[in-house]
């Protein structure tokens, strides 16, 4: 007789963005081991078709009370509806994804009888467009909820070292990008030719993502095209003439973008560990990153990459990566090697997987 699969509850709230393509990458690789449900909330910038990147035997579940911010009669009915929601399902594992699913779900359910983990994916309390009192409210939120039977498992050394600040009960696992997905795509894609020399990034121009810095790069450069692949509400930030701002494209066109260029930015304020980085290693373009918790602990200066604490530091590693082919050779094989060897989402899987079979024979050791 064969031996039943397991079933693994995944709770997001924010769906989109690098949480989204990270839980793609996981669902996708786990759902031939164990029955995948995920319990969701929609975003701004939730794809209109997100369901097609997700393996049809994949179980996309609406919560329909989720919000970004903190309303207590909201939270509430999304309280319920979690639990109403693994009632149904009865699942063996529980993973929470992002600070609001963290904090319902961490209170929703006791990690007692099933184990219970949960994946930041970038500390709330560490976005410095909040104030002070609400950053600390944030922190408080997660201190009093790391007290929960819950093992938090952190997507990068930078954050797993802040989750130690607030638990013991804590593991991280390196994001990963599903290489085989990606080549597949830029296999089918044919890119620019005798192109001018391009630095771009990508995401929602929000101030997180720093245009601000973006902006002062580019302006410092004026002979080199910048490319921001998106949108967003601080477009306005980007005054700069060699800047060129694309608006929201396809997965395909966006890649396109990316690949017809040579260098990618990331001015980050902070991070959790970015995929759209990730990506771009895979690519084989130089990385030059902000000096942020993520963005630092994938790139090293000098061996994969580029970190830089200001703008004149960003200008300095663009003008010697233009200068030096055998430098851009070097570096850009250097990180494609890193996501073959460390960032993939077959090597994350893996790991998920022994996280997860240890805590189902350790449950199963307590009931006998």
């Amino acid at each position: 007789m064969n031996k039943k699969r397991k079933k693994i509850l995944f709770v997001v709230e924010s769906m989109g963005g690098g949480v989204f393509t990270f839980l793609v990458g996981l669902c996708n690789e786990l759902v031939t081991d164990y029955d995948i449900y995920v319990a969701y909330g929609v975003r701004r910038q939730t794809p209109d078709n997100f369901s097609k990147y997700f393996d049809d035997k994949v179980h996309l579940i609406r919560v329909h009370h989720f919000e970004r911010s903190i309303d207590p009669r909201s939270d509430v009915r999304a309280f319920v509806e979690l639990r109403r929601i693994a009632n149904s399902i009865r699942p063996d594992i529980i993973h929470l994804h992002s600070s609001k699913a963290g904090a319902l779900g961490r209170w929703a359910f006791n990690g007692k009888k099933i184990p219970l983990f949960y994946t930041p994916h970038g500390y709330s309390f560490l976005m410095s467009n909040y104030d002070a009192v609400r950053r600390f409210s944030y922190r408080m939120v997660e201190r009093v909820s790391a007290i929960r039977n819950c093992t938090t498992i952190s997507c990068s050394e930078g954050e797993h070292e802040e989750t130690l600040r607030l638990t013991k009960n804590a593991l991280f696992v390196n994001n990963g990008i599903n290489i085989d997905e990606i080549q597949r795509m830029m296999d089918s894609i044919e890119i620019e030719t005798n192109k001018e020399f391009t630095v771009f990034t990508l995401g929602r121009i929000c101030y997180q993502k720093n245009p601000k810095l973006f902006n002062e790069v580019a302006s410092k450069v004026p002979d080199v095209h910048f490319v921001w692949v998106g949108d967003g509400e601080l477009r306005n930030q980007l005054t700069a003439p060699n800047i060129e701002v694309t608006g929201w494209l396809s997965r395909e066109d966006a890649l396109r973008r990316s690949m017809s260029s040579d260098i990618f930015i990331l001015t980050s304020l902070w991070e959790g560990l970015p995929m759209s980085l990730l990506e771009s290693m895979y690519m084989e373009k130089v990385c030059i990153v902000n000096d942020v918790i993520g963005s630092r602990d994938v790139i090293s200066s000098g061996s994969n990459g580029f970190v830089c604490k200001n703008a004149d530091e960003f200008v300095e590693a663009i003008q010697s990566i233009r200068t030096d082919p055998d430098s851009f050779k070097r570096l850009s094989g250097q990180a494609r090697q890193d996501i073959l060897t460390k960032y993939n989402t077959a090597i994350m899987a893996d790991k998920y997987r022994e996280i997860y079979e240890n805590a189902l024979r350790k449950n199963n050791k307590g009931k006998s």
